[in-house]
């Protein structure tokens, strides 16, 4: 069964807690294997969801959850998040487990934290064989659908000197089930600016395009 659109999320199930804790939903970082780093830039998503649920009507959790492919609490989450340098191995069953969660509509948004490309095409291939990567058009939904960003993707942190690019993996609808951001790490920008040091339009900028994709990943 599908993830129920956001607005029918919100009406039906907000916890029974008290108004300073509850929320409709929360997202997760994927935990891999293969020896890449899925826990870089730890306080990411938690400046991220700050953000959302100052400048947005989602009510996400302000905390993420860490879930890994094999469990099955994967598919309480309608959005996840994956991120990294280095390696990525998945098994043949988190493969089709990972399949599996994407056809019946939850969302994943890879990111890209420099030297995770080789290794996460090889590894989605082994989801969807039949399926490529395609770049993600400027006018798509997916960005404006909160901020609209005209010329696509952001570049928030320089590596290998490339343009900043969005691709996505489109269901038979064309709905977008993966979000793959490259050569522009939002998950830097997404960080304190402490941390990383960028001029704070670059920080807003990848914090907008981060709401944009959990705009669209819970409205399609």
């Amino acid at each position: 069964m599908r993830f129920l659109p956001f607005l029918l999320l919100f009406v039906f199930l907000i916890p029974e807690a008290s108004a300073q804790e509850s929320y409709t939903f929360s997202i997760a970082r994927i935990k891999y294997d293969g020896g890449g780093d899925w826990y870089s830039d730890p306080e990411s998503l938690p400046e991220l969801l700050s953000f959302v649920r100052r400048e947005t009507l989602i009510d996400v959790s302000p905390k993420e959850e860490v879930v890994e492919l094999s469990s099955d609490n994967l598919f309480s989450f309608p959005y996840v998040y994956l991120t990294g340098h280095g390696n990525i191995r998945l098994s043949e069953s988190e493969a089709l487990r990972l399949r599996s969660y994407l056809e019946q509509g939850g969302f994943l948004h890879i990111n890209d934290n420099y030297g995770l490309n080789a290794h996460i095409r090889r590894e989605i291939n082994k989801v969807f064989p039949e399926r490529e990567f395609v770049e993600i058009p400027f006018e798509h939904e997916i960005f404006h659908s909160a901020f609209d960003f005209n010329n696509g993707l952001p570049k928030i942190h320089e590596h290998d000197n490339g343009p900043a690019q969005g691709f996505g993996l489109l269901d038979d609808s064309g709905r977008v089930m993966v979000f793959y951001s490259y050569e522009s790490d939002l998950g830097d920008g997404w960080e304190p600016q402490a941390v990383h040091e960028k001029p704070e339009a670059l920080r807003q900028a990848a914090l907008q395009m981060g709401a944009n994709i959990l705009v669209y990943a819970m409205t399609n």
